[in-house]
Formats: structure tokens, C-alpha cells, sequence
């Protein structure tokens, strides 16, 4: 299997995890390191992506600055979404594949296959919880069913109506074919900080965190060594510490 390095950053303002993700794409693309998983946590961020709209922002810039939460404006796709400590934070950059389109970037198949192997690397993270979640057809990301978080005493009322989700992803892939930006897993953040915003634009889906759902939430250590596991089978990858 191709090797994928582990990086763990702790706690990274994100303009500067941003910037570091650039560097590292550009040292991919040269073949100077090869593939890399970051994995980190952000101070109180509202990100847009190329699809962001305004209006889903919700709190005045009042409301902002006394939460202390900087908003940025991002090159991945999407549109608004939360970060923030307790939130697990995972940036691949990896070599997707060779482009092979007139605009330079890879085939649409293999980006949508890409997002659909977080999708999947995600859920099998969670289920080793307990969590049972799964994908949504048209929309992107991991999602808990009203089902289960019936079954839950502090589960949001919103999450007994409709499938809630667990995990935001918003990638993008240039035109080398290296993947940045990436996904965030609600492990246990402070969930009020997504009042301020309608997540992903999308109104009638609230968001859900693991520390909702479970009776002993894991650490985020714990979370992490989960996910490494299932992202290294996932993505056929032999996971190893950067040294």
C-alpha cells in the first residue's frame, strides 16, 4: 500500500492551517512528501466555500465578536460550516490521480468517488461508537436518522424530525490533482456555536455531535486513532506518524 503520513497539529487557527495545507499541496505535486492526513482542532470558525452564500450567516458581527468567531471566506466546495474545539478536523492531501480533462483537473467520477470514501471512512469511524449513520442521496456529508436519535434523552428536538448531520465535508481537488480542505467530525463541540449559521445552507437538517448521542463520549485522542484505522483501510493507505 502507498504510505499516507500523520500529522497532528492540536489546536491551529485556520488561516493558518490553510496556509500550511497549500505548502503541502504544492510538495505533493513535486512528489517531495508523499500523501498526508492533518489532523487538528480550530478556535470558533465559520468557513464559506465556493458556494457560500451571506445569508446563511445568522449572528450580527456584534454576536461574532463576542463569541470571538472569525469568519472565512474558502477555496473547497460547499457552503457555510462550523469549526471549532471538540470538532475532529481532517485535512488529506493526497494524489488523487493524474488529470485528465481539458480544464487540467481529474475526472468528475474520481472527485465524487473521493467524497464518497470519507463519507464512508466517517460512518465506519462512528460505528465503532455504537453511532449508526449513513449518506443521504444528493447530499453530501454523514447523517444520523431521526430513528436513532429518538432512542436519545439530550439528542436537539430538530434531530427527531429529520436525518441530522454528524460530519460536514467541503473538498477541493486542483489541478494536479491534489485534494485539500477536507472533513469535520462533531465528536463534542459546543453545538450552540452552529445557532449562528445555517449549516451547508440547508434548512431543515439540523446537526448532530457524538457526545449527543452517546452515554460515554470518547476523548478525541481515542476518535482519532479510530479514524486513522478506517481511513488507512478505506483509502488503501499504510498510515504512519510524521517523524
Amino acid at each position: 500500500m502507498r504510505p499516507c503520513q500523520i500529522r497532528r497539529l492540536g489546536l491551529v487557527p485556520y488561516r493558518e492551517a490553510w496556509e500550511l495545507q497549500k505548502r503541502l499541496a504544492a510538495e505533493r505535486a513535486a512528489d517531495s512528501i508523499p500523501d498526508t492526513l492533518l489532523l487538528l482542532e480550530h478556535p470558533h470558525t465559520y468557513t464559506f466555500g465556493r458556494s457560500g452564500h451571506e445569508e446563511n450567516l445568522v449572528w450580527t458581527p456584534e454576536q461574532l465578536a463576542g463569541r470571538g468567531i472569525t469568519v472565512e471566506w474558502v477555496d473547497r466546495g460547499g457552503d457555510v460550516t462550523y469549526h471549532g474545539p471538540g470538532q475532529l478536523v481532517g485535512y488529506p492531501i493526497m494524489k488523487l490521480g493524474v488529470p485528465t480533462n481539458d480544464d487540467g483537473r481529474i475526472p468528475q467520477a474520481d472527485y465524487v468517488g473521493y467524497v464518497r470514501r470519507i463519507e464512508e471512512m466517517i460512518i465506519h469511524t462512528v460505528a465503532r461508537f455504537g453511532t449508526v449513520a449513513g449518506q443521504i442521496s444528493n447530499l453530501t456529508g454523514v447523517w444520523v436518522q431521526p430513528d436513532a436519535a429518538s432512542r436519545c434523552p439530550h439528542c436537539p428536538p430538530s434531530a427527531r424530525l429529520a436525518p441530522s448531520k454528524i460530519a460536514a465535508i467541503g473538498v477541493k481537488v486542483d489541478a494536479r490533482g491534489i485534494s485539500q480542505h477536507g472533513f469535520a467530525l462533531n465528536v463534542s463541540p459546543d453545538m450552540s456555536y452552529f445557532d449562528g449559521i445555517i449549516p451547508c445552507g440547508i434548512r431543515d437538517h439540523g446537526v448532530i455531535s457524538m457526545a449527543d448521542l452517546l452515554i460515554d463520549v470518547p476523548s478525541m485522542e481515542t476518535v482519532m486513532e479510530k479514524l486513522l484505522v478506517e481511513f488507512g483501510r478505506v483509502f488503501e493507505r499504510e498510515m504512519a506518524e510524521k517523524k
